[in-house]
C-alpha cells in the first residue's frame, strides 16, 4: 500500500535508507534540505548525501559506493554519461536522452527522468497551460526537457539561442523531429518579437550573482501569458520581476526542484505527496535560501 503523506499516516519504523546526489562540481546544493523534508512527511527514515564523483571515476563509483544506496540523483555532468552503465531506463528518459533519478534494486541500476515530473507538476500548481505558442531560451541541459515536453504537448516551438549555440539547436531541433515528428523554429535572441503563450527559460541568465540581467525586454514579457525560469537562486529573477510587475502568470525553478526530488522519493519509497504538503515544503525551501 502506498504511503500517502498527505493523509498524516502512522508510519512503523523501517530500516533506515540511503540516497544521494551525485556530479561533479556539486557545490552547495539544496538537495539535501529538501529530500528531508520529503522523508520527514512521508515517515521514510534515511539520509540523503551528495557524492561528488570525479569525471573518470563514475564506473567505479558505481560498482563501490553508489550500488550499496537506495537510490540517487543525478546532475551535471553525468544525466547523460550514466545511462550506459543502467539495467534499465524509463522511456521519458529514452526520449530525453537524460536520467536524473536511479533506483537501486538487488544491485540493479533503474534510470528515470523526473525533471519532466517536477516541470509538468510546477507549471500545473501554477496554473499555467503548456499550449500555444512556446518560447524556449537556450538548447542544452534542461532545455531539452523543456522542448520534449512541449512538444508533447503540441505547442508550436521557438527555440532561442545566441549565435554560438544555433548548431547544439539544430541538433535538437532534428531530434524532435525525428523522435516526434514535430518542427520547431531556431532564432537568435535579437530576433525575439511578439507575445507568447508560454516563456521557459532553461539558461543561467538571471541566476545569482549576476541578478541585474535579464534574456528578454519587457515588452516581450509583458505580451506574453506565462513564464517559468528554472532559476531559483535568487527566488525572483529579473525576469520573473517582470512577469509580476505587468501581472503575467509565472513560477520559478524551486517549484519545479521540490516537485522532482517528490517524484524521486515517489519512485524510491512507493509514497505520494499532495499538493498542501508539497507547497509547504517550498516554502520552507524559500526561508531555507533565504538565510543561506
Amino acid at each position: 500500500m502506498r504511503q500517502i503523506c498527505g493523509e498524516r499516516m502512522r508510519i512503523s519504523i523501517r530500516e533506515k535508507k540511503s540516497f544521494a546526489l551525485i556530479g561533479c562540481p556539486l557545490g552547495h546544493s539544496i538537495s539535501p534540505f529538501i529530500h528531508g523534508k520529503l522523508m520527514a512527511c512521508s515517515g521514510t527514515v534515511g539520509s540523503y548525501a551528495l557524492e561528488e564523483i570525479e569525471k573518470d571515476n563514475l564506473a567505479s563509483a558505481l560498482e563501490n559506493r553508489l550500488s550499496k544506496l537506495d537510490g540517487f540523483n543525478v546532475t551535471i555532468p553525468y544525466k547523460s554519461d550514466i545511462i550506459p552503465y543502467l539495467d534499465s531506463v524509463s522511456q521519458r528518459a529514452k526520449l530525453f536522452g537524460a536520467v536524473n533519478t536511479v533506483a537501486v534494486k538487488d544491485g540493479k541500476f533503474f534510470g528515470y527522468n523526473t525533471d519532466c515530473l517536477g516541470f509538468i507538476r510546477a507549471i500545473d500548481s501554477a496554473k499555467i497551460d503548456v499550449c500555444g505558442k512556446a518560447l524556449i531560451l537556450g538548447s542544452g541541459g534542461v532545455s531539452r526537457m523543456f522542448a520534449f515536453e512541449c512538444a508533447i504537448a503540441g505547442c508550436d516551438i521557438t527555440i532561442a539561442v545566441r549565435e554560438t549555440g544555433i548548431k547544439k539547436a539544430e541538433a535538437l531541433c532534428a531530434e524532435l523531429d525525428e523522435k516526434l515528428n514535430v518542427k520547431a523554429e531556431i532564432i537568435t535572441y535579437d530576433k525575439i518579437s511578439g507575445g507568447y503563450d508560454l516563456i521557459i527559460n532553461g539558461t543561467p541568465v538571471g541566476m545569482y550573482p549576476d541578478t541585474d540581467v535579464c534574456p528578454l525586454s519587457e515588452d516581450t514579457v509583458k505580451s506574453s501569458k506565462a513564464v517559468f525560469d528554472a532559476i531559483y537562486n535568487p527566488l525572483k529573477t529579473k525576469l520573473i520581476k517582470l512577469a509580476e510587475k505587468n501581472g503575467v502568470k509565472y513560477a520559478n525553478g524551486l517549484s519545479m526542484l521540490v516537485w522532482q526530488a517528490a517524484a524521486a522519493q515517489e519512485i524510491w519509497n512507493d509514497v505520494e505527496f499532495d499538493k498542501d504538503d508539497i507547497q509547504r515544503i517550498i516554502e520552507q525551501s524559500e526561508e531555507y535560501l533565504k538565510n543561506e
